[in-house]
């Protein structure tokens, strides 16, 4: 059975290039795994980069956007699907739900919130997929390095840290997402903590 990656990333090419080209490695191996992309919906950005990737190397496509951002996102009219949801809120419900894992690549505020939602589901026993983070250019070293922060901290079990896989390049994040096996997640809350 193919596998169908959640890809989140922004709909902004952000300030270099190495992000731009990570994400058309990213969308062109999945493509050529038979893998199907769910992503934003997006035709700008890295968003748009994934998804022109995938299917000009005969790959499928899935977009998931909500209504009032088909203009502002600019929605990919070349998709093999597009959804078009009425919330944010249904947009990530949909994605997730369309899929087997996760990939988050560069991006913003959104970006952010959408791994962050999965990585609490992923706490809390709702999905055991995997949540792969594409550390391009060592992007993403400040949030990673508040991972390690809310551990030590006590807010978050030592071993809930590791429910997002770090990688530093494609080909790593391919591997991970090719042999991922889930952990064993024990209840996050235990009688001691009420």
């Amino acid at each position: 059975m193919s596998k169908r990656i959640c890809v989140f990333c922004a709909s902004m090419d952000g300030a270099r290039p190495e992000y731009r080209a990570a994400a058309t490695a990213f969308g062109t191996a999945a493509a050529e795994r038979g893998w199907t992309i769910v992503y934003g919906g997006g035709k700008v950005g890295l968003m748009g980069a994934v998804a022109d990737a995938a299917l000009a190397h005969g790959g499928k496509v899935v977009g998931v956007i909500p209504r009032a951002l088909v203009e502002k996102e600019i929605a990919h009219a070349g998709l093999s699907e597009l959804h078009v949801t009425e919330t944010m809120h249904q947009r990530k419900a949909l994605m997730a739900d369309m899929s087997d894992a996760v990939i988050t690549l560069p991006g913003g505020f959104g970006t952010l919130d959408e791994i962050a939602e999965l990585v609490t589901w992923a706490q809390l026993g709702y999905h055991r997929k995997a949540l792969v983070l594409l550390n391009t250019e060592n992007f993403f070293a400040p949030f990673i390095a508040w991972f390690d922060h809310i551990a030590q901290e006590g807010f978050i079990r030592p071993h809930h840290r590791g429910i997002l896989v770090v990688r530093p390049d494609v080909p790593s994040a391919i591997e991970t997402l090719e042999t991922y096996q889930p952990p064993l997640i024990d209840k996050w809350l235990e009688k001691k903590d009420i």
